[in-house]
């Protein structure tokens, strides 16, 4: 991404849940000024409730430097305090109109470790190009605007030389998701993809807390032959998430679903991997915050090779992950079955 910043000719467009000021974010930061300051045109919108509860930030940082920077839905205490809940949780970067990254990481110190990077969060990303990334653009207007009131035209994405998207080598879409005229669209699209599985369905996620239609969606797909596996970290970032999450995992194995912990740093990637053939990567989460509050993006994917090369990592993690039995969670002691029951009543908002 710092590569493809230093190599843009004409715009730049940044989308992040967090952008940090320190460590890795202020490298970003840098970058980006130097881009501006050769003629770059560059646009960053960054959530307005990481910024507001962090003081970390890059916001001022990026103000300092010149740089067009907007916050997402800066609630107008109280008419809109509901808005601290309706977060742009997508991660957008399109470089000169054509180059695309899109995927779970944000711009955050755990992500990038130098001294120490077998303790570095592991996450999934991917570069694209195409016209795929025609709808990362769509997408970022469209929070722009809502952001600035302000309209990006084809000039801002081309410059004078007009737009190089080409046709792809794969069959992509971007899903965009939130609460508005697209709420539930990245629900629909996972219940879905697990209905229309025949073998194999692989899910990697952060956090693993999905609602009963959801559930029953994954355990009717174990129940007609279906090999449902999901990994999960070991080791949250979110204890009072992970306390939640254990509590509905016996609704999910109770019918043939496997999950497996991934022991090490924490994994915050998101993938689901249809029958070797389909592929879904972005930003939203197995929660009901990313699949009815948060503003997501997602790209599903339908190329076999790229199925296939996620899929073996998977098992790679999968084989290294600890699966969880039935035992595990009877013999939990009765304050941790309390705990996480308490827990699980705030999923909602989790």
């Amino acid at each position: 991404m710092l590569q493809a910043i230093c190599e843009a000719k004409h715009s730049i467009a940044l989308a992040s849940y967090i952008f940090e000021g320190k460590g890795i974010g202020a490298l970003f930061v840098d970058t980006l000024a130097q881009a501006r300051s050769r003629g770059v045109s560059v646009k960053v919108l960054i959530d307005d409730a990481y910024a507001r509860l962090s003081n970390s930030d890059a916001f001022g940082a990026l103000r300092l430097h010149g740089i067009d920077v907007a916050l997402f839905n800066p609630p107008v205490i109280p008419a809109r305090l509901h808005g601290l809940h309706l977060r742009n949780h997508r991660k957008l970067l399109i470089v000169d109109g054509y180059r695309g990254f899109t995927g779970g990481m944000n711009i955050h110190r755990p992500y990038w470790c130098p001294k120490a990077p077998e303790s570095a969060f592991r996450d999934l990303h991917l570069e694209v190009s195409g016209p795929v990334v025609g709808q990362m653009r769509e997408t970022f207007e469209r929070d722009w605007y809502d952001s600035k009131e302000v309209e990006l035209d084809e000039g801002f994405w081309a410059g004078k030389s007009g737009s190089p998207i080409t046709d792809g080598v794969s069959l992509a879409r971007g899903v965009e998701s939130g609460p508005d005229e697209t709420l539930d669209r990245m629900r629909w699209i996972f219940i879905g993809a697990i209905n229309a599985a025949q073998k194999k369905i692989s899910i990697r996620t952060p956090y693993l807390l999905p609602d009963q239609p959801t559930i029953a969606a994954l355990g009717a797909a174990a129940l007609r032959g279906v090999r449902v596996e999901i990994v999960v970290p070991q080791n949250s970032d979110h204890l009072f998430v992970q306390w939640a999450s254990k509590a509905h995992y016996w609704q999910i194995i109770e019918h043939g679903v496997c999950i497996y912990e991934r022991p090490g740093p924490f994994d915050h990637g998101k993938l689901m991997i249809i029958d070797d053939a389909w592929v879904c990567v972005g930003s939203a989460n197995w929660d009901a915050r990313s699949l009815r509050l948060n503003f997501e993006f997602n790209l599903e994917i339908y190329d076999r090779r790229l199925a296939l090369e996620l899929g073996d990592d998977f098992a790679r993690i999968r084989s290294a992950s600890k699966k969880v039995r039935p035992t595990d969670l009877s013999d939990m002691p009765y304050f941790v079955k309390l705990r996480n029951g308490f827990a699980r009543l705030f999923s909602p908002i989790l």
